[in-house]
Formats: structure tokens, C-alpha cells, sequence
């Protein structure tokens, strides 16, 4: 019974498929298979009509022609229901003066929310914590972000994420902390003895065997 119980509970694994979706939206029927091809960012909210969410719908809304630029798309979600979206997105335009321009997902009942790990009993039971799935254009969850319900997410934070894991893809690098694009990224250490001993005149920069960066 409890292995029964873990298995149906079981989140999402890093760099497995992401599970699959069919759920209704702000802007029609939505499903994974509709963003073949691009990263999506799934991201979950606590509620409709709160304020550090419209605080982040906000930020996520002016980040967008950044996310576009790297071919990523956006897709909100809460326990609301779409008419309820639909009046906060016209809200935060009237109040703030600025256009939601991706969907959000109706998830009332919490079908979604659950095959994501959105929904946590000791912060709630009945609201999706503050979660964000990036998911890669094969459809391969690569990353996840789960922040308490009284804070707001650092939404440059996510722009930066994606494009540091692009980076690491399209190169076969690493990106250390705090990287930004246009900084020296690390390279792969050197997986044998010989390896190691050539690696100081491969003509990175080079610190030891283990740790040498360079530009892309």
C-alpha cells in the first residue's frame, strides 16, 4: 500500500519527461505537446487576486520579450478558475497598465498541480506553492524552483537560469555562480590521468587540472 502510494505521488524527476498535461487556459486548451520545439517555463501560483502574485505576474509579464528571445514560452497556473484569471489579468492591466500575454491554467481539480508536486501540505493544502518547471524543448524537465508562499520569485533569476542551461547545451560547459551571459564559462574537468597532465596547454584559462574557463 505505501509503495502504491509513493509511486502515485511520485514528483518529477530532473532530466526525465515532464509529466504530460491537457488543461483548460485563459487562452484555449493547452497541452505539453503544444510547445515541442521550445522551453516552457510552468510555473504555479497560490491564488488569483493576492498581492506578491500579482507582484510576479507582473515581473513575468515584462520579462516576456525576454523569454521570447530565447525561444521559451510561459504558462501560468493556480486552484482558480479561468473566469477568475480572466478578471485578474483585466485587473493588473487597469491597476498597473500591464498586458498578461500568456496563458493561465484552470486547475481546479488540482490535476496538474498534483502530477507537478505543486501542491504541499505543510504550506497548503488546497493552494499550488510558488513552483516553476523548465521544461526543454523535447520535452525533458530540466530544472525546478520552489519558493515559500510569502515571497516573491526573482523573475531576472529565471531569465538568467535559462539562458545559463541554453549556454551549457549549446557549448558542453558549465556556468559558474552568479554567471551572466558574456562571462567565462568552465570547462568539463578532464576524466583521466593524462588528460589532467595535458590540460594546463590547451590554452584555457586555466587555474588547476580540474578548473579552466573560457569564453563562447
Amino acid at each position: 500500500m505505501e509503495n502504491t502510494l509513493a509511486m502515485a505521488t511520485r514528483l518529477p524527476q530532473l532530466n526525465e519527461p515532464a509529466p504530460d498535461f491537457e488543461a483548460k487556459t485563459t487562452h484555449g486548451m493547452r497541452k505539453l505537446s503544444d510547445y515541442a520545439g521550445k522551453w516552457l517555463i510552468l510555473f504555479s501560483h497560490p491564488a488569483d487576486f493576492t498581492p506578491v502574485c500579482t507582484t510576479e505576474f507582473i515581473g513575468f509579464s515584462q520579462a516576456w520579450p525576454q523569454f521570447q528571445r530565447a525561444n521559451c514560452e510561459l504558462l501560468g497556473l493556480s486552484i482558480d478558475s479561468t473566469y477568475s484569471h480572466i478578471a485578474w489579468v483585466r485587473s493588473i492591466q487597469q491597476n498597473f497598465g500591464v498586458d498578461v500575454p500568456f496563458p493561465i491554467i484552470e486547475d481546479l481539480s488540482m490535476k496538474v498541480a498534483h502530477a507537478y508536486g505543486m501542491i504541499q501540505p505543510g504550506a497548503s493544502d488546497t493552494s499550488a506553492v510558488r513552483s516553476a518547471f523548465f521544461i526543454d524543448g523535447k520535452g525533458v524537465l530540466r530544472a525546478m524552483v520552489y519558493y515559500p508562499m510569502s515571497n516573491g520569485r526573482s523573475i531576472p533569476e529565471f531569465v538568467r537560469l535559462l539562458t545559463a542551461m541554453q549556454t551549457s547545451d549549446k557549448h558542453t560547459v558549465a556556468t559558474p555562480e552568479g554567471w551572466q551571459p558574456g562571462d567565462a564559462v568552465i570547462v568539463p574537468p578532464p576524466q583521466t590521468v593524462t588528460a589532467a597532465e595535458a590540460r594546463a596547454g590547451e590554452g584555457y584559462d586555466y587555474t588547476d587540472w580540474y578548473f579552466s574557463k573560457k569564453t563562447v
